[in-house]
């Protein structure tokens, strides 16, 4: 299990991160190993007045069973922790993550996540 590469896709609750999936599943495609999707959110999912969340979280696993992959939805506080843990127990050798809008706060999210993680996981951004 040591050898597995296993690709990691990280998305939001919009529907725009389909383009992640299917980036993370061109690259599954090109290395092997299983694809695994992950949304880690801070909140409850049942958030009065915005049913948008859990329909864009359903059209994602559309997308992630139409290419194969195993999506999974965590709440947590800490979502770095969660997200290198998640890497960790996977044996993810290459992660996806979209491109921020917001560069200047976001960037520090991948600057943490590539801290954590070392060499040992390939970080992959996805331009909007």
């Amino acid at each position: 299990m040591d050898n597995e590469k296993n690709t990691m896709v990280c998305v939001t609750q919009q529907k725009t991160c389909e383009r992640l999936i299917k980036k993370g599943a061109g690259l599954r495609d090109d290395v092997g190993g299983r694809l695994l999707v992950i949304h880690v959110t801070t909140t409850s999912l049942q958030v009065l007045g915005n049913y948008s969340q859990p329909e864009a979280l359903d059209y994602l696993y559309e997308i992630s069973k139409n290419v194969g992959a195993e999506m999974t939805v965590i709440r947590s506080t800490e979502v770095i922790k969660t997200l290198v843990e998640f890497c960790r127990e996977n044996h993810i050798s290459t992660l996806v993550l979209g491109e921020s809008q917001r560069p200047s706060k976001e960037n520090t999210i991948v600057d943490e996540l590539r801290k954590r993680l070392g060499s040992r996981v390939e970080i992959k951004i996805v331009p909007v």
